[in-house]
C-alpha cells in the first residue's frame, strides 16, 4: 500500500498525545480507559464537524449542552463526569445513526474529576481549524493510533478488536477491493473497512465505489467500530450480534470479504447449528469454529467474489472432527487460490502461528486447479522486543507475487523456499494438507559449523512443537517419539 505522508508527519503528535493521556490513566484498566479517551476524541470530532459550516457532514446535530466548548467550560466542575454522560445522551437523541453507540458511563468510571478535566484540555489541543489539518484527517489518525496502542496495552484482549495494519494492508493489496460490497462478519473496530476505503481513494476511485457491511458480537467493540467509521466519514451497515447464531446479513453476497476471526473458538454454539445451510462442504466441529468461519465466508461470497482472511496454521493440516474432509471438499471445488504463512510476533493477542487464506469464486483461467503457496515466516521487522510488522516493501513483494501469479500475462516464477504454484493433483497426493512448507522446498544453505548437531536438532524440534501446540494430543505424541530418540523438551 502506498506510503501516507500525513501518517509520518503527525506521528510525533500522536505519540505525544498518547504519552500525555497515559499519565492521566490512574488506576483504570486499559480496556476501561480506552472507552474514556476514544469517546472524548469522538465527541470533539463531531463538535468540530458541526461547527464547520462548509462540511458536508453537517447533518449531525449537536445540542448546546453537548458541544465541546460547553465541556471545556466545565472542566473544573465537580460533576464533569455526569455532564459528559448527558452530552453523549443528547447527541444520540438528536442523531439516530449514533443510537446506542456512544459511551455514557463517565460518572461511574474510577477516574477523578481533575484527571477527567485534564484529559479534556489535552484533547482540546487537537485542532481541525486549518484546511491542511482537515485534509490530513488528524483526529481519524489519532483515533486509529490510540486503538493500536490500547490493543498493545491490553495484550490478548486487544486482539479481539484490532488487527495490525500491516497485515490488513497485505490482505487488501492482495484482493484489491476497488468496487462492490465489502463484508467482515467479525469486524472488530473496523480496520478492514478503514484501509479498504483508503485503498479505493489512493487507487483513484470514489467514496461510494464500495459498500460496507459488517457484524460484531461484542457490544463495546461494535461501538468502537461505529465511531471509527464515523470519524472518517465512512458509511457502513454495521450490526451488533453473533454471526453464527444470528447472522444479520443473511441475504448478502459480497464481492470482497476481509476478516480476522478469533482463532480456535470452542464455545461458538456449534451444537445448535448442525444442519445450517452454510455448511455446504461439511459440518464443522462443535468445539472449534475455524471451519465454520471458512464456510461462513464462502456462503456470503458473490459468484465472482474473493475472500482474504486470517486463521491459524493448524487450519491448513488439521484432520480432527471432519476438518480434513471439509478442507478436501473446498480444495476439490477449486476455491483455494493462495495460502500464505505469516511471520511470528505480528499479533498482540496470540503467539499461535498464523496464515492467510485467499478463497476465489472465479479463479483465473490460467490458474484453474492450481494453488499458490507463499512462505513469509522470515519476513517482518521488529517494532519492539515482542512485536513485528511487515514492511511496505514486503507487503508489495508478497502481494505482487500473488497478483503476478493470477495474471494471465504475469511474469510469475516459482522461488525455492518462498513460493510455488501447485496442481491440485499434488495436493490430493498430500492428503489435502495446505501447509506451504510441504510444497515450496527449502533453499540450500551451508551448515553453520559453530552450531552443534544437538543444538540444531533442539531448535528444529522447538519450532515443530510451536507449530502444532494448539493440538495437545499431537504435541504429546511428538514429545514421546522424540524422547525415544533422546531429545527431551
Amino acid at each position: 500500500m502506498a506510503n501516507n505522508d500525513s501518517t509520518i508527519t503527525h506521528l510525533h503528535l500522536e505519540e505525544k498525545l498518547w504519552s500525555s493521556a497515559e499519565k492521566l490513566r490512574s488506576n483504570l484498566d486499559a480496556s476501561e480507559y480506552r472507552t474514556v479517551v476514544l469517546g472524548l476524541i469522538f465527541l470533539k470530532y463531531i463538535s468540530d464537524l458541526s461547527a464547520d459550516r462548509q462540511n458536508y457532514q453537517r447533518i449531525l446535530t449537536i445540542p448546546p449542552l453537548a458541544r465541546w466548548e460547553y465541556l471545556k467550560e466545565n472542566t473544573n466542575n465537580s460533576d464533569i463526569g455526569r455532564i459528559i454522560d448527558k452530552a453523549m445522551e443528547l447527541i444520540e437523541l438528536d442523531n439516530t445513526t449514533l443510537k446506542g453507540v456512544l459511551p455514557k458511563n463517565y460518572s461511574l468510571m474510577g477516574i477523578d474529576r481533575q484527571r477527567l478535566g485534564e484529559l479534556i484540555v489535552l484533547i482540546d489541543t487537537i485542532e481541525l481549524e486549518t484546511e491542511e489539518n482537515k485534509n490530513k484527517d488528524i483526529l481519524g489518525r489519532i483515533f486509529e493510533y490510540f486503538l493500536g496502542q490500547f490493543a498493545k496495552a491490553e495484550g490478548k484482549k486487544g486482539g479481539q478488536f484490532y488487527t495490525p495494519p500491516s497485515v490488513v494492508k497485505l490482505l487488501i493489496e492482495m484482493i484489491k477491493p476497488r468496487k462492490g460490497n465489502v463484508y467482515d462478519p467479525c469486524c472488530g473496530s473496523g480496520g478492514m473497512f478503514i484501509l479498504s476505503d483508503e485503498f479505493v481513494r489512493y487507487s483513484g476511485g470514489k467514496a461510494n465505489d464500495i459498500s460496507i457491511f459488517g457484524q460484531e458480537s461484542n457490544r463495546t467493540t461494535w461501538s468502537l467500530c461505529k465511531m471509527n467509521l464515523a470519524i472518517r466519514g465512512i458509511d457502513g451497515d454495521i450490526r451488533w450480534g453473533d454471526s453464527f447464531t444470528n447472522d444479520l446479513h443473511t441475504g448478502l453476497k459480497a464481492d470482497f470479504i476481509l476478516a480476522n476471526p478469533p482463532f480456535n473458538v470452542r464455545d461458538w454454539k456449534g451444537n445448535l447449528l448442525r444442519q445450517d445451510v452454510r455448511w455446504e462442504y461439511g459440518i464443522p466441529p462443535v468445539r472449534n469454529a475455524n471451519y465454520a468461519w471458512i464456510q461462513h465466508f464462502i456462503h456470503h461470497l458473490s459468484p465472482s467474489g474473493i475472500a482474504g482472511f486470517i486463521l491459524t496454521n493448524g487450519s491448513l493440516s488439521s484432520t480432527m472432527s471432519n476438518e480434513g474432509n471439509i478442507r478436501k471438499n473446498i480444495v476439490e471445488t477449486d476455491l483455494v487460490d493462495c495460502i500464505v504463512t505469516l511471520p511470528d510476533k505480528l499479533f498482540y493477542n496470540t503467539s499461535i502461528p498464523a496464515c492467510l487464506w485467499i478463497i476465489n469464486q472465479r479463479k483465473s483461467m490460467n490458474r484453474r486447479k492450481e494453488v499458490l503457496f507463499i512462505d513469509t515466516r522470515e519476513f517482518g521487522e521488529l517494532v519492539d522486543r515482542v512485536h513485528k510488522k511487515l514492511t511496505e516493501d514486503e507487503i508489495q513483494h508478497i502481494s505482487g507475487t500473488y497478483n503476478s501469479w493470477k495474471a494471465s500475462s504475469g511474469d510469475y516464477i516459482d522461488v525455492l523456499g518462498y513460493c510455488r504454484s501447485v496442481k491440485i493433483d499434488q495436493i490430493r497426493e498430500n492428503k489435502y494438507i495446505l501447509t506451504p512448507a510441504r510444497y515450496i522446498g527449502v533453499p540450500k544453505t551451508p551448515d553453520d559449523p559453530d552450531e552443534p548437531f544437538n543444538e540444531k536438532m533442539n531448535h528444529l524440534v522447538t519450532e515443530l512443537v510451536e507449530q502444532f501446540k494448539e493440538s495437545e494430543e499431537l504435541v504429546d505424541t511428538i514429545k514421546e517419539n522424540l524422547g525415544d530418540l533422546g531429545f527431551d523438551l
